[in-house]
């Protein structure tokens, strides 16, 4: 259709069919009041603060929900317009608190900003204002209901964007209310953003509470540290100490949304657990000591074991949300001492397919490519909770016609709707996705691949996404290639969600063994480690044999930001490291874009950045190449590097024979478990406790539970590589038969061993 002339303000804009007054406006830079009106949302056209004068209309229209026709002419600031605005501000301030001065909105509040403009110095209502019943929303957002003008924008964002309509209008007239249905508390992993949203101080960030004011703080853009997407956040800090995390709208990214652990997170930097001195071990004996000492002791600890076992026998471990800057210099300082034992795939045990991989495990497609899909195939993903801004790509995807298919070992209840799945315990993963492959090839194949082959009919966008549970797999090579073939055969785009905010960065940087993976690394120890922000109870595969392989060392540095107790049980050196609000940096996310930040608050203690301290170290090794002044300069290094050429992948045959195991453990990181940070936030696992009741326990299908003659209810002993520990059992008709769910990254189940292994149950 032909554009459409209209003019606003006297300004000649040309406009789209459809365009709504508003849009056409604030694309030409025209200012219009508004308050239930966002660019994400429906139109609600409930505030009215939009009013404009449209000629030969003989009363305002809001311009959030007034088409563009041919030839109108539109005032938004003629007497008209104004007097309109000036009515309804006094209308929304009738019973608005006067509590400004205590607010948290304070400073940078929509209904404050409008009411200098719009509002009177006195109003015509003498009458007591109403009070509102606080909504208890759960540890993240705290509620001042008094104040909500009923603009739901709260309501249409966990209907139309978060896919959990959990608040609603309830009561009419003056006696409506926003609030839940049932009262409970949100338990969406993206609930943070109604903050954000909330014109007034109605809905503010519970942990923030009272803490500082608006025109307190210093604000600098930084970089999610917890997936893959490379999440756009604002940092705001006040003398150098975090005080919250907003968002920073990117469109190619995550749009204006942030997740609830990227907004959150940082209430774990002031854990009583931070590492504040450096700390050597002395006949077991910990001593605080200065940075020379340290870095005399690691260095010297580290020749000697090269000295007399060799360099082969020296092992890095870092963690997959390292900055580029950290791999790099990890790597480079392996590769001068000799070794090449050196991965961030903390979680990984089969990396067979490693040669395969092209430059970097990644989307494959960006994330606007994501949502214009028609079909997602998930792979082992419990993709909202791994990637809660992905998951909400893939419900856009949805809206425009696309369908969802999924091979799981759980049955999630996403906030879309999945239209053929194929449930099964991970020892059946691959001979699943194998009869898929059979089908789209047309060959004799189960009834429910035929469901998938129609169901991927006719597919242009076909994104076929492999989640964690796949990728910690212990067949992860043969899954990667059956969703490629499956890929190939759909003319679909394979996309690794990866662990961590920088698995990207590691390849790139050359942190991916050329030696032993991470996994090789700990089943046969090597008598020296170097661990970058690990916790290995928490971030390795196998608990039981990190802690092995620990204990069997001679010499072990940790380079970490918190104390733990198996870093303190096994260790020799502990450096203690910033947190990521602390350094500088780079993230290259799962789209291969590269994103640099800049530390904007103050180290705890004596803490450094790692990428300094990896610096010295090779300084006090006595290599060379270690004289960078910049983080910049290390990045600069890195582009220049140049990038191997893989192979195709090729596994001549696929192994669909299941082991004999009656049970596999089904070992899911929940997603406030992922990192030492969000451990840390203490909101975040509030949440986490609300949002997925009994964590630590062990999960299975009703009819698993009979098979055991177990009760949903009980203690059971959950026992792996003869270790057990004790925990209820909760039926759970969502899990495969002939596995067991227990979460990994807890410390409930930091004793058992592998997430994927052999597992077994008894009554207590």
């Amino acid at each position: 259709m032909a554009d459409i002339e209209i003019e606003i303000d006297g300004r000649k804009l040309t406009a789209q069919p459809n365009q709504m007054l508003i849009e056409v406006a604030d694309a030409a830079g025209i200012y219009i009041p508004r308050f239930c009106y966002h660019k994400k949302l429906s139109i609600a056209a409930n505030c009215r603060m939009c009013l404009v004068d449209v000629e030969k209309v003989g009363k305002p229209l809001p311009a959030c929900a007034t088409p563009v026709m041919p030839g109108m002419k539109v005032f938004t600031n003629s007497e008209k317009a104004i007097a309109a605005q000036r009515s309804v501000m006094e209308f929304l301030l009738v019973n608005h608190p006067l509590d400004c001065p205590i607010c948290d909105q304070g400073g940078e509040c929509e209904l404050q900003d409008l009411s200098m403009g719009y509002g009177s110095s006195h109003s015509e209502y003498d009458e007591c204002k109403r009070s509102v019943a606080d909504e208890d929303l759960g540890p993240l957002i705290s509620t001042d209901m008094t104040r909500c003008i009923f603009c739901t924008r709260c309501v249409r964002f966990g209907e139309e964007i978060a896919g959990m309509r959990e608040m609603g209008a309830t009561f009419r007239g003056e006696h409506t209310e926003i609030g839940t249905y049932v009262q409970h508390a949100i338990k969406s992993e993206v609930s943070g953003n109604i903050i954000d949203l909330c014109p007034v101080g109605a809905l503010t960030a519970k942990p923030y509470r009272y803490t500082a004011r608006a025109w307190e703080l210093d604000q600098a853009p930084s970089i999610s540290p917890h997936d893959c997407l490379g999440t756009n956040i604002n940092v705001h800090t006040r003398y150098g100490k975090v005080m919250r995390v907003v968002t920073r709208e990117n469109a190619a990214i995550n749009e204006c949304w942030i997740a609830d652990r990227d907004r959150f997170s940082y209430t774990g930097l002031d854990h009583p657990d931070r590492l504040q001195h450096p700390m050597v071990r002395v006949d077991g004996e910990w001593h605080t000591v200065e940075w020379q000492h340290a870095l005399e002791v690691a260095a010297s600890g580290i020749h000697a074991v090269v000295a007399s076992a060799g360099a082969d026998q020296v092992g890095a471990l870092a963690s997959p949300n390292s900055t580029l800057e950290e791999f790099y210099l990890l790597q480079k300082l392996m590769s001068a001492i000799g070794s090449h034992n050196v991965d961030y795939r903390l979680r990984e045990t089969d990396t067979r397919d490693q040669a395969s991989i092209s430059v970097y495990p990644g989307l494959g497609l960006s994330l606007s490519e994501l949502e214009q899909s028609d079909a997602v195939v998930l792979i082992g993903s419990n993709l909202q909770k791994e990637q809660p801004l992905a998951a909400l790509r893939v419900r856009k995807a949805i809206q425009h016609g696309a369908v969802v298919l999924a091979v799981n070992p759980v049955d999630y209840e996403f906030n879309f709707a999945v239209q053929v799945k194929e449930i099964s315990a991970p020892q059946h993963m691959v001979a699943k996705l194998a009869d898929i492959v059979k089908a789209l090839k047309l060959e004799e194949a189960s009834e429910i691949s035929r469901k998938f082959v129609e169901a991927l009919q006719g597919k242009q966008k076909v994104a076929v996404i492999v989640g964690a549970l796949a990728m910690q797999h212990p067949q992860a090579a043969e899954l990667r290639y059956l969703a490629s073939q499956i890929a190939t055969l759909t003319n679909g785009t394979v996309s690794l969600m990866t662990d961590g905010a920088n698995a990207a960065g590691a390849w790139l940087a050359g942190a991916v063994s050329q030696g032993l993976n991470a996994c090789q690394m700990l089943e046969s120890p090597r008598q020296a480690y170097l661990l970058l922000n690990v916790e290995p109870e928490f971030d390795c595969a196998n608990a039981q044999v990190a802690a092995a392989a620990l204990s069997q060392s001679k010499f072990t540095v940790a380079m970490s930001a918190y104390r733990n107790p198996m870093l303190e049980a096994h260790a020799n050196v502990i450096l203690p490291v910033a947190a990521f609000t602390e350094t500088a940096g780079t993230y290259v996310n799962g789209a291969g874009e590269w994103q640099s930040f800049t530390g904007m608050a103050s180290a705890c203690g004596d803490a450094r950045p790692a990428w300094k301290v990896l610096r010295v170290l090779g300084n006090f090794l006595h290599l060379d190449g270690f004289d960078y002044e910049s983080a910049e300069q290390v990045k600069d290094e890195v582009r220049a590097l140049p990038r191997p050429e893989r192979q195709a992948l090729t596994l001549p045959s696929i192994d669909t024979s299941v082991e004999k195991i009656e049970l596999a453990r089904i070992g899911e990181v929940p997603i406030y478990a992922g990192d030492a940070l969000v451990r840390r936030a203490e909101p975040l696992q509030t949440a986490q406790d609300l949002m997925e009741k009994d964590v630590d326990c062990a999960r299975v299908h009703p009819n698993t539970a009979k098979q055991y003659q177990l009760v949903d209810g009980g203690r059971v002993i959950v026992k792996q590589g003869g270790e057990g520990v004790e925990m209820p059992l909760v039926c759970d008709a969502r899990i495969a038969e002939e596995a067991v769910w227990v979460a990994a990254g807890r410390c409930s189940s930091a004793a058992l061993g592998g997430l994927f292994e052999k597992i077994e149950l008894q009554k207590a």
